[in-house]
């Protein structure tokens, strides 16, 4: 289905930005601002995942 295929495409991207996250905090001089873009990229991903999931119910 193709509400599947884009749950899992978004999962990636999801898992991608939290490591991207991970990694800017881990750094002895984070970016606050780039961490704060990251968050929110990261937010709406999970906002479009849970729609579709709603979809799918």
């Amino acid at each position: 289905m193709a509400i599947e295929a884009r749950l899992r495409e978004l999962g990636l991207k999801h898992q991608t930005l939290e490591r991207a996250i991970q990694d800017e905090v881990s750094r002895p001089a984070a970016d606050a601002l780039r961490i704060r873009e990251l968050k929110r990229q990261k937010l709406r991903l999970k906002e479009e995942m849970e729609s579709l999931r709603t979809r799918t119910h």
